[in-house]
């Protein structure tokens, strides 16, 4: 059966760290209208920050760009948020998304847990990345909240 798209919002902004938790505030705002649980809203909150950050401190480390945050929500309550950013790529996704592993200097303190992280708290987690142009994540959850009309 074809999910059936209910709403969506997308957010742009600039790739600096403050605006780490202006993304996790979209996401909360956005996930209020299928009355998640204070768990879900956390769980969601979680990953997204984990993928912006990583987009912010990996895709954009010595440049300046943007991080664009696209946000669905289907009629069987789950919700698709895609994370985009035109950095510098992941060389390779697989290893990448091994706990511990990290592309950060040895002087910065970084656990290698982002993507971890992400795939403990969501249903879905897929990265697509290509070197020089940039890197997506997209996640996608489940909220149990009520039935979503479909006006």
């Amino acid at each position: 059966m074809k999910k059936v798209l209910i709403n969506e919002c997308k957010a742009v902004f600039p790739a600096l760290s403050r605006n780490e938790s202006i993304s996790r505030s979209i996401a909360a705002a956005f996930l209020l209208q299928c009355d998640p649980t204070v768990e879900e809203t956390a769980a969601v909150k979680t990953a997204v920050s984990e993928a912006v950050t990583n987009a912010i401190v990996h895709g954009y480390r010595n440049s300046k760009g943007y991080v664009e945050m696209l946000m669905k929500l289907f009629d069987n309550n789950t919700v698709y948020i895609r994370i985009k950013d035109k950095g510098a790529g992941i060389a390779d996704v697989k290893a990448a998304m091994e706990p511990m592993f990290t592309t950060a200097p040895a002087d910065e303190e970084r656990s290698g847990l982002g993507f971890t992280v992400m795939e403990n708290f969501m249903d879905k987690v897929r990265v697509r990345s290509v070197l020089g142009e940039g890197t997506t994540v997209t996640l996608e959850k489940k909220i149990g909240g009520k039935p979503l009309d479909k006006r």
